[in-house]
């Protein structure tokens, strides 16, 4: 340990006390040993420091910090270094506003496109997102604090996010849901991690041992310290003795308590604490900020940074006849809500309060195009309004293109829900209709952080996607339009024709106690390619206003070389992807898989050779039965292209390594040896695991314990308790149906009980939750009692602990 002399001058209590934390985004402060407390912040594409009172879900107001465009939208770029540059900046302000730990970036994979926390995360390929991962941890971490990439793992949904069990097979979880962080780690050396949530093939990822130490710590080299999800603290005690070192945010001294006793009780090594508080205070005296550091940061310099950044993202989808770039002096129609009023962000906890934000209109206004008139278009709550679309239709006749921006409106992409739909609002697409009637150059500008289904798509002749592009994006969007920026922008996730296509459609979310994850490593564009299912837009896809042709490929196992030519009359960026296959692999595999990736910047005839780099995880899968990744012996085809579609040029490669025959049993999982896996039977999926697949649903007739949920009361024994349900409920629905969800309500609706106690700590504390249980279980007058009771001894046992720690104690 680093700091050995340091913990055996502490007492027990005072090791505890350490392993969680004091304030919604404070660590605890020991003064008698000179441990300061750190602050943490949300910021995954900018800084969240509360200006006032904290509270856990971070909705209180917040100090004003540059929003950048969200991880999806960044991923879009396909640029490591601009990926490395952004978290420098983020850095800088956290500094800034004194914030040690900034908890981004976000990590999870794109399992199913109706994740509502979708645009917090990068893609739906493990290597793409484990790179840029690693980018913005080295930038963070550049400026002397820590990046802290979550939710580790398998946390792939947000509908009942805190209680569900992820049941996935090793490989799959290795392969697809462990790669990217493993990416991170290795190459970012994050010093810290946030566990998530969910329980992992039962068992809570905040108290898995194999994933927090023989995972993380001892395959992967991680030397930082893991920190719990806000409120994702299910046991205390088993987190500490797993790996996990800080429980935030403020549980209250009860929750040191239970660690005192595990270790007086011998259920708790004192080793354990020992360890835990030294990864702590090797991040605690890591990231001090200095005290002449800089109090604030260049906000017009940030701003223009992050217009770059979203320049980089843009990703043009459709360009019929040639209509973009708009020429100078063009008369444009702007329609559409979104010109007016930006989709920037996504909604929850990592909304970020500008330092300026650009609209649309404005920027178009000052731009070399005639603008001929705005119209609002539709309603942004998705109601029907003829007037307004009556207004589009008759602009849009008096001008030589329309410029109609379309999106998702903020309900459909917040923490704490799941899309319902993957489509577009009806209103905006008889917008669409209206407009098209009237001027057949409709240029669509769409907002959003996820993929929708796009049947209208015949109706517009150009089609750009800005996602989600921050502060700055409207200007930057003006700029693909005008044509100063080439748009480079190449799509980080696959867009499928119907959400019906999708792998997991039968079993996303998971609706009571598990979520099946039967598609197995074949989510996003491995199943597309491999099941040979057609897309709107595949993976990589991206138009640009030039053209590149590639030539001269040579492969061996270590890299990919080849020539990229700018054969258009300007200057651009292509993303060179390079995707490996193996065809007649003795265990099952995807069609194709990315196993390195460039951007390359040329100017008109202009020529570069491009080396790509094949690393360790190039030709290895994971061998379940040896319980270690291993490279199968046979001839590879290494396939360079555009997107996983445009395959320009290939070769074949053979590798050396081990014999593969024998893993599976081909005849038992036939689904996934075709890669049809949109319906895999009960008896192939438990074949996958390898063992009895785990009740999906609710026990029904079972009293209601620490690990069920609020939205459980619906049958509760207890009529108060069904009462207290309708009124939540009956607030969730009245929210949603209004387009402004309420993040505290829905919070409350898909939390355990145990989060009562580990949200609202120290009021409330577990011998509290266990009363409420009672009563909720239908002993409504003896579980007051109760209740009362284990508040008097809760205040007792605080006084203890407190006077303990002021040396007044026992």
């Amino acid at each position: 340990m680093k700091y050995a002399d340091l913990i055996a001058g502490m007492t027990l209590e005072e090791k505890c006390s350490l392993l969680s934390g004091e304030g919604n985004f404070t660590s605890k402060t020991l003064l008698r040993l000179g441990i300061p407390g750190m602050f943490l912040a949300d910021g995954p594409h900018g800084l969240r420091k509360q200006a006032g009172a904290a509270d856990h879900l971070g909705l209180n107001a917040s100090l004003p910090a540059t929003c950048f465009p969200t991880a999806a939208a960044m991923a879009n770029s396909w640029d490591t270094a601009l990926g490395e540059e952004l978290g420098r900046l983020l850095g800088e302000e956290a500094v800034a506003q004194g914030v040690n730990i900034l908890l981004g970036p976000g990590l999870n994979m794109k399992r199913s496109p109706l994740c509502g926390r979708n645009f917090e995360y990068f893609s739906e390929d493990p290597y793409l997102a484990g790179k840029l991962a690693a980018a913005y941890i080295r930038g963070i971490q550049s400026k002397g604090i820590s990046a802290c990439p979550k939710h580790f793992a398998a946390n792939n949904q947000e509908t009942l996010r805190m209680s569900t069990d992820s049941v996935v097979d090793e490989r799959t979880l290795r392969e697809i849901y462990l790669t990217g962080f493993e990416i991170a780690v290795r190459e970012g050396r994050p010093r810290s991690i946030m566990s998530s949530y969910n329980l992992i093939n039962g068992v809570y990822a905040n108290e898995d041992q194999k994933l927090l130490r023989d995972i993380l710590v001892d395959e992967w080299g991680f030397d930082g310290f893991v920190v719990t999800d806000w409120g994702g603290s299910n046991d205390h005690v088993a987190g500490v003795k797993a790996g996990s070192a800080l429980e935030m945010p403020a549980p209250g001294p009860t929750s040191d308590l239970d660690l005192v006793n595990a270790v007086r009780s011998g259920a708790l090594d004192e080793a354990a604490v020992d360890a835990r508080v030294d990864e702590l205070l090797g991040v605690i005296f890591a990231t001090r900020i200095p005290g002449d550091a800089p109090g604030s940061f260049d906000t017009e310099a940030h701003h223009a940074f992050g217009s770059k950044v979203a320049e980089s993202t843009i990703v043009l989808l459709k360009n019929e006849d040639n209509l973009l770039p708009l020429k100078a002096g063009a008369r444009v129609a702007v329609i559409g809500d979104f010109a007016r009023t930006p989709r920037y962000q996504g909604a929850g906890s990592s909304v970020v309060n500008p330092t300026r934000l650009d609209n649309a209109l404005d920027c178009l206004k000052a731009s070399t195009l005639d603008v001929t008139g705005f119209a609002q278009g539709f309603r942004r709550d998705g109601g029907e309004d003829a007037p307004l679309l009556e207004e589009a239709a008759a602009l849009a006749g008096k001008a030589d293109a329309v410029l109609l921006y379309l999106g998702l409106a903020e309900v459909t992409e917040v923490e704490g829900m799941d899309r319902p739909r993957m489509v577009l609002a009806p209103n905006q697409v008889a917008v669409l209709e209206a407009v098209r009637g009237a001027n057949p150059n409709v240029v669509v500008i769409l907002s959003g952080g996820a993929p929708i289904e796009m049947p209208w798509l015949d109706c517009c002749k150009a089609l750009v996607h800005g996602y989600l592009g921050g502060q700055a994006g409207a200007g930057a969007m003006v700029k693909v339009l005008t044509g100063e920026v080439n748009p480079s922008g190449r799509l980080a996730e696959s867009y499928p024709m119907a959400y019906a296509d999708t792998p997991a459609y039968r079993h996303f979310p998971g609706a009571e106690r598990t979520v099946e994850y039967r598609e197995g490593p074949f989510i996003g564009y491995r199943y597309y390619c491999t099941a040979n299912v057609p897309v709107r837009f595949p993976f990589g896809f991206g138009l640009s206003y030039t053209t590149f042709e590639y030539s001269a490929l040579s492969v061996n196992e270590r890299e990919t070389t080849l020539t990229v030519t700018n054969t258009g009359s300007r200057a651009g960026a292509e993303v060179v992807q390079v995707y490996v296959g193996m065809e007649n692999s003795a265990v099952f595999r995807p069609a194709l898989e990315l196993k390195g990736f460039a951007k390359v910047f040329l100017e008109p005839s202009e020529s570069k050779t491009v080396s790509i780099p094949l690393d360790d995880k190039a030709f290895r899968y994971f061998n379940v039965k040896t319980g270690k990744f291993e490279v199968e012996g046979g001839i590879y085809e290494v396939k360079v292209g555009s997107s996983c579609e445009n395959i320009r040029l290939s070769a074949k490669i053979e590798i050396n390594g081990a014999c593969a025959e024998g893993i599976y049993d081909i005849t038992a999982l036939s689904s996934y040896y075709s890669g049809k896996v949109n319906n895999v039977g009960d008896r192939e999926f438990q074949t996958l695991l390898g063992r009895p697949i785990p009740p999906a649903k609710w026990d029904r007739s079972a009293p209601l314990g620490r690990n069920d949920t609020v939205s459980q009361l619906c049958y509760a024994r207890s009529a108060p308790a069904r009462l207290v349900y309708r009124i939540i409920d009956g607030k969730r629905r009245r929210a949603e149906a209004a387009g402004k969800p309420d993040l505290n309500i829905l919070s409350i609706y898909n939390m355990p009980f145990r989060g009562i106690a580990k949200l609202m700590g120290p009021m409330v504390d577990m011998e509290m939750v266990d009363a409420i249980l009672f009563l909720v279980n239908g002993h409504f007058f003896r579980g007051l009692g109760r209740l009362f009771g284990a508040w008097r001894r809760k205040g007792k046992l605080e006084k203890e602990m407190r006077g303990t720690l002021q040396g007044t104690g026992r």
